[in-house]
């Protein structure tokens, strides 16, 4: 999968989403760097791979972060005026 193809993947997951695929990437991860120490690991690129992917999904999530907060803080006010008889 393309880069742009994968970050399109990813704009379009909720944060549910995020959790789970960083689950799923902690653990392949971990895999690996246990192969490569006992020198059994065939696909070297993938651990690099896997760290773009995992920060890839925390940019995306602190993007979404920043942009809900500036949303609020840009929000209109909502109080309640009451009129003086």
């Amino acid at each position: 999968m393309k880069r742009t193809e994968r970050v399109t993947a990813l704009r379009g997951m909720d944060d549910n989403d995020f959790a789970r695929e960083l689950t799923a990437l902690h653990t392949e991860w971990r895999n690996l760097r246990f192969e490569e120490a006992i020198g059994r690991l065939t696909a070297t690129t993938r651990i690099r791979q896997i760290r773009k992917d995992i920060a890839r999904i925390h940019t995306l999530r602190t993007e979404r972060a920043i942009d809900a907060a500036l949303r609020e803080a840009t929000a209109p006010a909502t109080t309640s005026t009451t009129v003086a008889s």
